[in-house]
């Protein structure tokens, strides 16, 4: 886990968890300081800590879905409020990190626990009804050929999955590279979004095919009571603090009809935004460049996605500062920082980024 310093004299008392999603590396989400959404977090009085996954090799091959859920958000949660004496931070799942921690948080809540202030989705599925293209691409078939191979230890290597979301996208992700450096013999400007996109992680064969199956095979991560996770019975509806769920227009993997889904799952109030553009570029979109658009409808009615957004009023320029004013009233009070990071019992192991960034799937 990495824990970011603070940059102002002041932070709010209460910290933020980010939850990226596993099949990447974590610096999507702080790339450069122009575009880096933690730093611009930093700079508005946030302490952030961030969870950083390793690429499983074939040690780690055994590895389930309850392992991750346990040795992610589960500890990580606990660290971060060993560290900051705060007993209910805020928490953050991007992409697959967002299933990841809601079925954190419903096992703690299974076990009488209230861990958190308050949730942020960014672009997350809880309900896979809609699954977008990548739907095509699940069946029993091939579901129960990833079972048979590495459904009882293995690794699904990041290279396949990358092969795979970049098909879905090959002429963007593909073919234009083969005509520019192949055909025309042009060398690629370098791209930092790209760089990120190529630099995946692998994943535990059991932990793999047991999300594949019991989220876009089978839905049932929604359905209450019907996935046993650490013993306990997943009920997304027992998550009952506020929470902020965005979604991108044009995302391909995250429909954000499907996203937009989540409120009629999860057990608390809930505000949706809907930003401009795709699952990358929607979400890290920098405050300071002020580009594109996002829409925000504060109705209390209940409304299907396509009521919401009929009802819509358009907003200039990135998400984040909306965002953050929502997460600043839940974060208490402004406090002085502390000097280091860690505690006497969590130490600085060694400057971010860490050892896990370097390793190639």
């Amino acid at each position: 886990m990495i824990q970011y310093t603070p940059s102002t004299d002041k932070v709010f008392e209460r910290p933020i968890l980010l939850v990226p999603p596993c099949i990447n590396k974590y610096y999507l989400m702080d790339l450069q300081p122009e575009n880096s959404f933690v730093r611009y977090i930093v700079e508005q009085g946030f302490t952030v800590f961030l969870i950083s996954w390793r690429s499983a090799g074939e040690e780690q091959g055994h590895f389930t879905w309850d392992d991750y859920v346990a040795m992610g958000p589960i500890k990580a949660l606990s660290v971060v409020r060993e560290i900051s004496g705060e007993a209910r931070p805020n928490a953050l799942g991007f992409c697959i990190g967002g299933p990841l921690l809601c079925s954190a948080l419903a096992v703690l809540k299974a076990r009488g626990e209230d861990p958190v202030e308050s949730l942020t989705l960014m672009t997350a599925l809880l309900d896979y009804s809609e699954p977008g293209e990548i739907g095509a691409l699940v069946t029993e078939e091939t579901v129960a050929a990833y079972d048979a191979k590495i459904g009882k230890g293995g690794v699904m290597h990041g290279r396949d999955l990358s092969s795979v979301f970049s098909a879905l996208r090959a002429n963007d992700l593909i073919w234009q590279y083969v005509v520019g450096n192949y055909l025309k013999g042009k060398t690629p400007q370098p791209f930092d979004l790209l760089y990120w996109n190529s630099d995946s992680t692998n994943l535990p064969g059991p932990c793999f095919t047991w999300y594949v199956r019991n989220t876009y095979l089978t839905n049932r991560l929604r359905q209450p009571g019907r996935l046993v996770v650490l013993g306990e019975k997943v009920d997304l509806r027992k998550i009952t603090v506020p929470a902020y769920i965005m979604a991108a227009r044009e995302d391909h993997l995250v429909l954000w009809q499907a996203a937009y889904l989540s409120r009629d799952i999860l057990g608390g109030p809930t505000s949706f935004t809907l930003a401009a553009s795709g699952h990358i570029a929607g979400s890290i979109n920098p405050a300071s460049k002020n580009r594109r658009n996002y829409w925000v409808n504060d109705s209390e009615e209940s409304l299907t996605s396509d009521e919401w957004v009929a009802g819509a009023s358009e907003k200039k320029g990135s998400w984040w500062p909306h965002w953050s004013e929502w997460l600043g009233k839940r974060s208490g009070k402004q406090v002085t920082p502390p000097k280091q990071p860690g505690n006497k019992n969590h130490k600085e192991i060694e400057p971010a980024p860490g050892r896990y960034v370097k390793a190639r799937a």
